[in-house]
């Protein structure tokens, strides 16, 4: 049994595939965002830890909490040896990001045996 719209059976399918297509380019764009989002937080994170940190990289939740996005940057200190991490939290309001203190990545079992 067809469903109608008004009595129009092909006006009711063309209803559906443009609701389905609709869906299909939130779901893409989204998918997109939190690319985007997770690239911005890298950035800000990476740039926020170049005071204390050589090189520094940092690896990102893709989607962090409802509110915060959650990286951690490792790399080498400056002027020291060894490698250290900060917890860095970005608020999605401001767009702000903070690093917590010094971790000493060695300390957290994270790095492969040498």
């Amino acid at each position: 049994m067809w469903l109608t719209v008004k009595g129009h059976p092909i006006l009711h399918l063309v209803v559906v595939a443009a609701a389905l297509g609709a869906a299909g380019d939130v779901a893409a764009s989204s998918g997109d965002a939190w690319k985007d989002f997770a690239t911005e937080v890298q950035g800000k994170c990476e740039m926020a830890a170049r005071a204390q940190v050589e090189l520094p990289h940092a690896v990102v939740d893709p989607f962090g909490s409802e509110n915060f996005g959650v990286a951690l940057v490792t790399g080498k200190p400056k002027g020291a040896n060894g490698f250290v991490s900060y917890f860095c939290i970005y608020d999605k309001k401001t767009k702000e990001v903070e690093l917590g203190t010094e971790l000493e990545t060695e300390r957290m079992h994270i790095l492969p045996e040498e």
